[in-house]
């Protein structure tokens, strides 16, 4: 089940005060819905008018991203709308994990950050690498159903991440 919107996980880690984006001891980022809820709701929804709606709902359960992480290293390029992701390494148990905040400018397009944050945050960078995110959202009709510019935003959104995760696999190794 998704928390409210700013609703922290209930477990602390201590990812270090030199960390760039935590800072010391600070709980870990929210959950959010699971891809395979997103999945079943889209199922019940028969018409692309409540799905589209289904998005915007999921855009509104984003933990809210600071104000300072607007930022141009945060910023993803080849986005229409604005769109931010700010990165968590979690290297509190070995493998890294790869957590992460999103926000757009755009109601839809938040709720489709929603839906790339669902397929990657809190994954390591293995499973990153070989999740197929293009299958999902053709599997949920976006080819369709998105202008070309919001299926170039979704691809410049997990281009981001996947280079993200080959990074840190490379400073794992």
């Amino acid at each position: 089940m998704a928390r409210p919107a700013g609703e922290l996980a209930s477990n602390p880690i201590d990812f270090g005060a030199s960390h760039p984006y935590i800072g010391g001891k600070r709980e870990l980022w929210a959950s959010m819905t699971t891809i395979d809820e997103i999945r079943d709701n889209f199922e019940l929804l028969d018409e692309w008018d409540d799905r589209y709606r289904y998005v915007i709902e999921l855009g509104r359960t984003l933990e809210p991203m600071p104000e300072a992480e607007h930022s141009a290293e945060n910023k993803v390029n080849g986005c229409v709308s604005q769109v931010w992701l700010q990165k968590l390494v979690d290297r509190s148990k070995g493998v890294p994990i790869l957590r992460y905040r999103g926000d757009s400018d755009a109601h839809i397009v938040r709720g489709l950050v929603a839906i790339v944050l669902s397929l990657y945050s809190g994954r390591t960078p293995q499973e990153i690498l070989e999740t197929d995110a293009i299958a999902v959202f053709d599997e949920f009709g976006f080819r369709d159903h998105l202008t070309p510019q919001r299926s170039n935003g979704l691809r410049s959104m997990v281009e981001r991440i996947k280079r993200d995760a080959k990074a840190a696999l490379a400073e794992a190794t």
